[in-house]
């Protein structure tokens, strides 16, 4: 089993990758749902973060030194594919993540964990892309910290779908920002890997689902 079946799997047993109706961030509704906040074990958090930095090794080999996780989704999955690249990789890199709102004592500022500094490398830790909204509320934050460089974006499941015009969120996000973004998985790899293929037993997947995912990709995303 690859580790891109072997993630699909982790998520539908832990009740993040879910399936009915829902409302993505952009207003979009949806019949799957990408949900990282349901995460709730520790034992969870460090198969999540093996993912992530097996998916990191692959992209992403070179000089990383921060990981940053935006918050709050992206706090513990920075800091637990910084663990897992320390365990499984033996790369020791530097994680942060910011405050929603800024702290006015002590030091004061908005970022928690490693100072960032000018000309550093910082690899983004998200969760999901649907539209690109979060990644545009997050490169001020970074940029406000020091002058770094982006060496990319790891997110859980790119969901293909397109941004503010014709071409997808992750593609937007490469053409204006020269940010390359690496997924886990993508929803047609979702797809492929759980179509009428049970999971302990249970179809996540069956013919209609698949026709009711299918419809929703034809009118949001580019496939």
């Amino acid at each position: 089993m690859s580790y891109k079946e072997d993630f699909v799997k982790f998520m539908v047993r832990s009740g993040v990758l879910l399936f009915g109706d829902f409302t993505t961030k952009s207003g979009r509704k949806t019949p799957y749902f990408v949900n990282t906040g349901n995460y709730k074990t520790g034992a969870q958090a460090a198969r999540l973060g093996e993912y992530y930095a097996r998916n990191i090794q692959e992209h992403v080999p070179g000089r990383i030194d921060a990981l940053f996780g935006p918050a709050y989704k992206g706090i513990p999955l920075a800091v637990a594919a910084g663990i897992s690249l320390s365990e499984l990789f033996d790369r020791d890199v530097n994680y942060c993540f910011n405050r929603k709102e800024a702290k006015d004592h002590d030091e004061g500022g908005s970022m928690v964990g490693y100072k960032l500094k000018d000309g550093d490398r910082v690899l983004i830790v998200e969760d999901v892309i649907t539209a690109g909204t979060a990644i545009r509320e997050t490169l001020p934050i970074l940029k406000a910290a020091a002058d770094v460089e982006i060496a990319g974006m790891v997110i859980s499941v790119d969901r293909m779908e397109r941004g503010k015009g014709e071409k997808t969120a992750i593609q937007e996000i490469y053409e204006e920002f020269g940010i390359v973004t690496y997924p886990i998985v993508t929803v047609r790899e979702v797809i492929d890997i759980l179509h009428n293929h049970p999971v302990d037993g249970k179809i996540y997947i069956d013919d209609e689902m698949k026709a009711r995912m299918e419809a929703y990709m034809a009118q949001y995303c580019v496939l």
